[in-house]
């Protein structure tokens, strides 16, 4: 069944940054709002941004200044880039359609620690 493949986890410092990474399908990239989801211990998962295929973008208003989603046509990728990366941030980051209509991958963990 297709879904979506994300990468690039991994600790950081707080304060530090990182790029994630989410692989698509050309059917689903080609076609599809993807967005990107973060679930921490203990919390539901919640919505963290979107991109459409035109490049319109949506970032929670919370982390809004931080995190940038963007499109990469030739990788068929959508990638997070999160700055400024503080503890309240460590998740399990996830993505899927806007519509969450596809099985939900593994995941990326993140873990910002000093």
């Amino acid at each position: 069944q297709v879904h979506l493949v994300e990468s690039g986890g991994g600790l950081v410092q707080p304060g530090g940054s990182l790029r994630l990474s989410c692989t698509a399908p050309e059917s689903i990239f080609g076609r599809a709002t993807i967005a990107w989801y973060r679930q921490s211990p203990g919390n539901q998962r919640e919505w963290v941004a979107l991109i459409g295929t035109s490049g319109l973008t949506n970032v929670a208003a919370a982390l809004r200044g931080r995190f940038t989603i963007s499109r990469d046509e030739a990788k068929n990728t959508v990638n997070l880039q999160m700055n400024n990366l503080g503890p309240e941030d460590t998740a399990a980051y996830y993505c899927n359609t806007a519509d969450e209509s596809l099985p939900w991958g593994q995941g990326t963990q993140v873990t910002v620690s000093s």
